[in-house]
Protein backbone atom coordinates (compact mmCIF):
# COMPACT_ATOMS: atom_id res chain seq x y z
CA UNK A 1 0.00 0.00 0.00
CA UNK A 2 1.10 3.31 -1.32
CA UNK A 3 1.78 6.76 1.13
CA UNK A 4 -0.71 9.62 -0.09
CA UNK A 5 1.44 12.68 0.12
CA UNK A 6 0.44 15.93 -0.54
CA UNK A 7 3.02 18.71 -1.41
CA UNK A 8 1.36 21.87 -1.02
CA UNK A 9 2.47 25.18 -3.06
CA UNK A 10 1.67 28.63 -3.21
CA UNK A 11 4.31 31.29 -4.47
CA UNK A 12 7.01 30.96 -7.01
CA UNK A 13 9.99 30.01 -4.66
CA UNK A 14 7.76 26.52 -3.84
CA UNK A 15 7.91 25.72 -7.40
CA UNK A 16 10.96 25.38 -7.21
CA UNK A 17 11.70 23.54 -4.14
CA UNK A 18 8.81 21.13 -4.97
CA UNK A 19 9.72 20.09 -8.18
CA UNK A 20 13.02 17.94 -7.68
CA UNK A 21 10.79 16.50 -4.72
CA UNK A 22 8.20 15.45 -6.60
CA UNK A 23 10.19 14.29 -9.38
CA UNK A 24 12.23 11.77 -6.98
CA UNK A 25 9.02 10.66 -5.20
CA UNK A 26 7.53 9.84 -9.06
CA UNK A 27 10.83 7.40 -8.90
CA UNK A 28 9.11 5.23 -6.02
CA UNK A 29 5.42 4.68 -7.40
CA UNK A 30 4.84 1.47 -5.06
CA UNK A 31 5.58 3.73 -1.83
CA UNK A 32 4.47 7.11 -2.33
CA UNK A 33 1.30 8.78 -4.21
CA UNK A 34 2.02 12.11 -4.60
CA UNK A 35 -0.58 15.21 -5.19
CA UNK A 36 0.37 18.27 -5.90
CA UNK A 37 -1.41 21.40 -4.39
CA UNK A 38 -1.38 24.78 -5.57
CA UNK A 39 -2.88 27.26 -3.33
CA UNK A 40 -2.70 30.06 -6.16
CA UNK A 41 -1.64 32.37 -4.07
CA UNK A 42 0.76 33.54 -6.67
CA UNK A 43 -2.05 34.68 -8.56
CA UNK A 44 -0.15 35.53 -12.10
CA UNK A 45 -1.47 32.32 -14.23
CA UNK A 46 0.58 33.06 -16.73
CA UNK A 47 3.63 33.36 -14.59
CA UNK A 48 3.14 30.32 -13.06
CA UNK A 49 2.44 28.57 -16.07
CA UNK A 50 5.81 29.30 -17.26
CA UNK A 51 7.48 28.45 -14.29
CA UNK A 52 5.45 24.69 -13.92
CA UNK A 53 6.78 24.51 -17.91
CA UNK A 54 10.56 25.30 -16.85
CA UNK A 55 10.62 23.34 -14.04
CA UNK A 56 9.04 20.63 -15.93
CA UNK A 57 6.53 19.89 -13.34
CA UNK A 58 3.45 18.11 -13.78
CA UNK A 59 -0.06 20.32 -13.37
CA UNK A 60 -1.69 20.48 -9.99
CA UNK A 61 -3.89 18.05 -8.80
CA UNK A 62 -5.67 20.55 -6.83
CA UNK A 63 -5.86 24.04 -7.89
CA UNK A 64 -7.09 26.29 -5.19
CA UNK A 65 -7.21 29.50 -6.54
CA UNK A 66 -7.16 31.85 -3.61
CA UNK A 67 -5.59 35.18 -5.09
CA UNK A 68 -4.46 37.98 -3.38
CA UNK A 69 -5.45 39.90 -0.29
CA UNK A 70 -4.03 40.99 2.99
CA UNK A 71 -1.92 38.32 4.86
CA UNK A 72 -4.64 37.62 7.08
CA UNK A 73 -7.18 37.31 4.43
CA UNK A 74 -4.98 35.23 1.84
CA UNK A 75 -4.11 32.67 4.75
CA UNK A 76 -8.02 32.65 6.24
CA UNK A 77 -8.96 31.95 1.95
CA UNK A 78 -6.17 29.05 2.08
CA UNK A 79 -7.00 27.23 5.51
CA UNK A 80 -10.81 27.15 4.32
CA UNK A 81 -10.23 25.68 1.01
CA UNK A 82 -7.06 23.41 2.40
CA UNK A 83 -9.36 22.35 5.02
CA UNK A 84 -12.13 21.30 2.58
CA UNK A 85 -9.10 19.35 0.39
CA UNK A 86 -7.87 17.38 3.19
CA UNK A 87 -11.41 16.12 4.75
CA UNK A 88 -11.94 15.05 1.11
CA UNK A 89 -8.80 12.55 0.29
CA UNK A 90 -7.06 12.47 4.05
CA UNK A 91 -3.19 12.81 2.89
CA UNK A 92 -0.71 10.55 5.19
CA UNK A 93 1.61 13.33 4.97
CA UNK A 94 1.41 16.60 4.14
CA UNK A 95 4.69 18.15 3.10
CA UNK A 96 5.12 22.41 3.04
CA UNK A 97 7.88 24.41 1.69
CA UNK A 98 9.50 27.82 3.18
CA UNK A 99 7.99 30.99 4.67
CA UNK A 100 4.65 32.09 2.02
CA UNK A 101 1.21 32.38 3.70
CA UNK A 102 0.63 29.06 2.04
CA UNK A 103 2.96 27.34 4.32
CA UNK A 104 1.51 28.97 7.51
CA UNK A 105 -2.12 27.80 6.27
CA UNK A 106 -1.05 24.12 5.67
CA UNK A 107 0.68 23.48 8.79
CA UNK A 108 -2.35 24.92 11.00
CA UNK A 109 -5.16 23.15 8.78
CA UNK A 110 -2.81 20.03 9.08
CA UNK A 111 -2.01 20.26 12.57
CA UNK A 112 -6.07 20.83 13.67
CA UNK A 113 -7.12 17.41 11.10
CA UNK A 114 -4.21 15.65 13.18
CA UNK A 115 -2.12 14.75 10.08
CA UNK A 116 1.31 14.34 9.75
CA UNK A 117 3.17 17.55 8.71
CA UNK A 118 6.61 17.72 7.01
CA UNK A 119 8.49 21.56 6.84
CA UNK A 120 11.20 21.57 3.77
CA UNK A 121 13.60 24.26 4.90
CA UNK A 122 12.67 24.39 8.38
CA UNK A 123 15.10 26.09 11.28
CA UNK A 124 15.59 28.91 9.41
CA UNK A 125 15.65 32.32 11.59
CA UNK A 126 15.82 36.05 10.96
CA UNK A 127 15.39 36.85 14.40
CA UNK A 128 13.01 39.74 13.05
CA UNK A 129 9.64 39.14 14.31
CA UNK A 130 8.66 42.15 12.21
CA UNK A 131 8.86 39.90 8.87
CA UNK A 132 5.21 38.24 8.12
CA UNK A 133 7.74 35.68 7.24
CA UNK A 134 9.35 34.53 10.33
CA UNK A 135 6.13 34.10 11.73
CA UNK A 136 5.45 31.59 9.83
CA UNK A 137 8.51 30.19 10.26
CA UNK A 138 8.17 29.68 13.43
CA UNK A 139 4.46 28.44 13.68
CA UNK A 140 5.12 26.24 11.02
CA UNK A 141 8.17 24.30 12.69
CA UNK A 142 6.35 24.55 15.72
CA UNK A 143 3.56 22.20 14.52
CA UNK A 144 5.84 19.86 12.13
CA UNK A 145 6.41 16.08 12.65
CA UNK A 146 9.26 15.86 10.13
CA UNK A 147 12.09 19.12 10.21
CA UNK A 148 13.89 18.91 6.96
CA UNK A 149 17.34 21.74 7.46
CA UNK A 150 18.68 22.98 4.45
CA UNK A 151 21.75 24.29 6.60
CA UNK A 152 23.41 24.21 9.73
CA UNK A 153 22.22 27.65 11.46
CA UNK A 154 18.67 25.28 10.94
CA UNK A 155 19.80 22.64 13.05
CA UNK A 156 20.80 24.98 16.15
CA UNK A 157 17.97 26.86 15.82
CA UNK A 158 15.25 24.03 16.33
CA UNK A 159 17.95 22.53 18.90
CA UNK A 160 17.70 25.76 21.26
CA UNK A 161 13.75 26.19 20.64
CA UNK A 162 13.44 22.49 22.06
CA UNK A 163 12.62 20.53 19.27
CA UNK A 164 13.38 16.81 19.52
CA UNK A 165 16.18 15.43 17.32
CA UNK A 166 14.12 12.83 16.25
CA UNK A 167 12.14 15.01 14.63
CA UNK A 168 15.27 16.95 12.58
CA UNK A 169 16.77 15.59 9.71
CA UNK A 170 20.30 17.92 8.04
CA UNK A 171 19.47 17.34 4.07
CA UNK A 172 21.06 20.45 2.42
CA UNK A 173 19.21 23.02 0.41
CA UNK A 174 16.21 21.67 -1.91
CA UNK A 175 16.87 25.07 -3.92
CA UNK A 176 20.12 23.70 -5.30
CA UNK A 177 18.58 20.52 -7.10
CA UNK A 178 16.41 22.74 -9.25
CA UNK A 179 19.81 25.51 -10.31
CA UNK A 180 21.83 22.77 -10.81
CA UNK A 181 19.45 20.64 -12.74
CA UNK A 182 18.36 23.63 -14.77
CA UNK A 183 22.00 26.01 -14.88
CA UNK A 184 22.94 24.59 -18.51
CA UNK A 185 19.40 24.81 -19.96
CA UNK A 186 19.22 28.41 -18.58
CA UNK A 187 22.67 29.69 -20.43
CA UNK A 188 21.07 28.47 -23.96
CA UNK A 189 18.71 31.57 -23.42
CA UNK A 190 19.17 34.56 -25.15
CA UNK A 191 17.51 37.13 -22.86
CA UNK A 192 21.61 38.65 -22.24
CA UNK A 193 21.10 38.91 -26.07
CA UNK A 194 18.38 40.48 -26.40
CA UNK A 195 19.21 42.89 -23.61
CA UNK A 196 22.23 44.27 -25.63
CA UNK A 197 24.26 42.84 -22.35
CA UNK A 198 27.63 40.98 -21.98
CA UNK A 199 28.84 38.77 -19.30
CA UNK A 200 30.53 40.38 -16.06
CA UNK A 201 28.78 43.85 -17.60
CA UNK A 202 25.61 44.71 -15.75
CA UNK A 203 24.11 44.41 -12.33
CA UNK A 204 21.16 41.94 -11.77
CA UNK A 205 18.05 43.50 -9.41
CA UNK A 206 15.29 42.40 -7.70
CA UNK A 207 13.13 44.34 -4.85
CA UNK A 208 10.09 42.76 -3.32
CA UNK A 209 9.93 42.81 0.32
CA UNK A 210 7.06 44.99 2.05
CA UNK A 211 9.87 46.49 4.45
CA UNK A 212 11.88 47.98 1.11
CA UNK A 213 8.97 48.56 -1.07
CA UNK A 214 6.04 49.71 0.79
CA UNK A 215 7.77 52.38 2.58
CA UNK A 216 8.04 55.20 -0.66
CA UNK A 217 10.54 57.17 1.73
CA UNK A 218 12.81 54.11 1.92
CA UNK A 219 11.85 52.98 -1.84
CA UNK A 220 13.19 56.19 -3.69
CA UNK A 221 16.22 56.07 -1.36
CA UNK A 222 16.73 52.56 -3.02
CA UNK A 223 16.35 53.84 -5.99
CA UNK A 224 18.50 56.52 -5.89
CA UNK A 225 21.29 54.67 -4.77
CA UNK A 226 20.56 52.20 -7.46
CA UNK A 227 21.08 55.19 -9.97
CA UNK A 228 24.26 56.34 -8.51
CA UNK A 229 25.96 52.66 -8.97
CA UNK A 230 24.05 52.23 -12.78
CA UNK A 231 25.68 55.64 -13.71
CA UNK A 232 29.20 53.42 -13.51
CA UNK A 233 27.63 49.97 -14.14
CA UNK A 234 24.08 48.81 -16.09
CA UNK A 235 21.72 47.67 -13.53
CA UNK A 236 19.11 45.31 -14.79
CA UNK A 237 15.81 45.16 -13.06
CA UNK A 238 13.29 42.74 -13.76
CA UNK A 239 10.34 44.26 -11.31
CA UNK A 240 7.72 42.45 -9.12
CA UNK A 241 4.00 44.23 -9.85
CA UNK A 242 3.95 44.89 -6.26
CA UNK A 243 7.53 46.77 -6.38
CA UNK A 244 6.34 48.50 -10.00
CA UNK A 245 2.91 49.72 -8.75
CA UNK A 246 4.31 51.69 -5.50
CA UNK A 247 6.84 53.09 -8.33
CA UNK A 248 4.11 54.23 -10.34
CA UNK A 249 2.11 55.38 -7.50
CA UNK A 250 3.96 57.42 -5.45
CA UNK A 251 6.34 59.53 -9.14
CA UNK A 252 9.64 57.74 -7.93
CA UNK A 253 10.44 58.16 -11.30
CA UNK A 254 10.16 56.69 -14.51
CA UNK A 255 13.55 54.21 -14.73
CA UNK A 256 11.72 51.98 -17.80
CA UNK A 257 13.54 53.74 -20.85
CA UNK A 258 16.94 54.67 -18.89
CA UNK A 259 19.78 52.99 -20.90
CA UNK A 260 21.79 52.39 -17.52
CA UNK A 261 18.28 51.55 -15.49
CA UNK A 262 16.73 49.24 -16.84
CA UNK A 263 13.46 48.21 -15.55
CA UNK A 264 12.17 44.77 -17.01
CA UNK A 265 8.80 42.62 -16.05
CA UNK A 266 9.09 40.09 -13.98
CA UNK A 267 11.47 37.11 -15.84
CA UNK A 268 10.89 33.50 -16.09
CA UNK A 269 13.13 31.46 -13.78
CA UNK A 270 15.30 29.67 -16.42
CA UNK A 271 15.85 33.37 -18.37
CA UNK A 272 16.60 35.23 -14.78
CA UNK A 273 18.96 32.11 -13.31
CA UNK A 274 20.60 33.45 -16.84
CA UNK A 275 20.88 36.95 -16.29
CA UNK A 276 22.15 36.47 -12.94
CA UNK A 277 24.70 33.97 -13.28
CA UNK A 278 26.32 35.92 -15.43
CA UNK A 279 26.23 39.42 -13.38
CA UNK A 280 28.94 41.33 -12.00
CA UNK A 281 26.79 41.30 -8.92
CA UNK A 282 22.76 40.92 -7.66
CA UNK A 283 21.57 43.39 -5.74
CA UNK A 284 18.25 42.13 -3.85
CA UNK A 285 16.40 41.43 -0.74
CA UNK A 286 15.17 37.84 -1.52
CA UNK A 287 16.26 35.14 0.50
CA UNK A 288 16.43 32.43 -2.46
CA UNK A 289 18.75 34.99 -4.69
CA UNK A 290 21.10 35.02 -1.40
CA UNK A 291 21.16 30.87 -2.07
CA UNK A 292 21.88 31.23 -5.63
CA UNK A 293 24.77 33.48 -5.28
CA UNK A 294 26.25 31.44 -2.87
CA UNK A 295 26.05 28.39 -5.01
CA UNK A 296 26.82 30.57 -8.32
CA UNK A 297 29.70 32.03 -6.01
CA UNK A 298 28.52 35.50 -7.61
CA UNK A 299 28.73 38.28 -4.58
CA UNK A 300 25.63 39.41 -3.58
CA UNK A 301 24.47 42.66 -2.02
CA UNK A 302 21.39 42.24 0.71
CA UNK A 303 19.98 45.24 0.74
CA UNK A 304 18.10 44.36 4.46
CA UNK A 305 19.39 44.52 8.16
CA UNK A 306 19.33 40.73 8.65
CA UNK A 307 19.18 37.36 7.02
CA UNK A 308 17.54 33.92 7.94
CA UNK A 309 20.11 32.33 5.96
CA UNK A 310 23.67 33.24 7.88
CA UNK A 311 24.94 30.52 5.62
CA UNK A 312 25.48 32.38 2.50
CA UNK A 313 27.34 35.36 5.03
CA UNK A 314 29.57 32.95 6.89
CA UNK A 315 30.68 30.68 3.97
CA UNK A 316 29.15 32.36 0.60
CA UNK A 317 29.38 35.33 -1.28
CA UNK A 318 26.37 36.94 0.42
CA UNK A 319 26.92 40.81 1.85
CA UNK A 320 23.94 42.45 3.98
CA UNK A 321 24.55 46.03 3.36
CA UNK A 322 20.95 46.97 5.19
CA UNK A 323 19.57 49.89 3.38
CA UNK A 324 21.75 52.75 3.95
CA UNK A 325 23.24 54.80 0.70
CA UNK A 326 26.64 54.63 2.30
CA UNK A 327 27.06 50.93 3.23
CA UNK A 328 25.19 49.62 -0.44
CA UNK A 329 27.58 52.14 -2.36
CA UNK A 330 30.27 51.03 -0.18
CA UNK A 331 29.59 47.13 -1.29
CA UNK A 332 29.19 48.05 -4.86
CA UNK A 333 32.64 49.54 -5.35
CA UNK A 334 34.49 47.09 -3.52
CA UNK A 335 32.76 44.48 -5.77
CA UNK A 336 33.33 46.91 -8.94
CA UNK A 337 37.44 47.34 -7.86
CA UNK A 338 37.43 43.36 -7.50
CA UNK A 339 37.80 43.12 -4.12
CA UNK A 340 34.63 41.60 -3.63
CA UNK A 341 34.81 38.00 -0.94
CA UNK A 342 33.85 35.05 -3.41
CA UNK A 343 32.87 32.51 -1.23
CA UNK A 344 32.31 28.46 -0.92
CA UNK A 345 29.05 26.58 -1.06
CA UNK A 346 27.68 25.22 2.04
CA UNK A 347 27.33 21.76 2.69
CA UNK A 348 25.51 19.66 1.31
CA UNK A 349 24.11 22.67 -1.37
CA UNK A 350 25.32 19.90 -3.59
CA UNK A 351 21.86 19.02 -6.18
CA UNK A 352 20.68 16.10 -4.27
CA UNK A 353 19.31 17.27 -1.47
CA UNK A 354 15.59 15.72 -3.12
CA UNK A 355 16.91 12.22 -2.94
CA UNK A 356 18.03 12.24 0.57
CA UNK A 357 14.85 13.53 1.62
CA UNK A 358 12.91 10.80 -0.08
CA UNK A 359 15.33 7.82 1.29
CA UNK A 360 14.37 9.52 4.71
CA UNK A 361 10.03 9.36 3.68
CA UNK A 362 11.00 5.77 2.86
CA UNK A 363 11.71 4.74 6.65
CA UNK A 364 9.05 7.07 8.29
CA UNK A 365 6.03 5.71 9.70
CA UNK A 366 3.59 7.69 7.17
Amino acid sequence: MTSKLALVVGARPNFMKAAPLIKELHRFPDRFTPALIHTGQHYDHKLSKLFFDELNMPRPDVYLGVGSGTHAEQTAKIMIALEKTFLDDRPDLVIVFGDVNSTLAAAVVTSKLCLRLAHVEAGLRSFDNAMPEEINRIVTDRLSDYLFASEKSGLVNLKQEGTPESKIFFVGNIMIDSLAGNLEKARQSDILDRLGLHSQGYVAMTMHRPANVDNPELLGSILDTVRTISRKIPVVFPCHPRTRKMIEENNLGDIDNSADLRMLNPLGYLEFLHLQSEAKFVLTDSGGIQEETTYLRIPCLTVRENTERPSTVEVGSNIITGTDPEKILEAADNVLAGNSKIGTIPDLWDGHTAERIVEILKKLPL
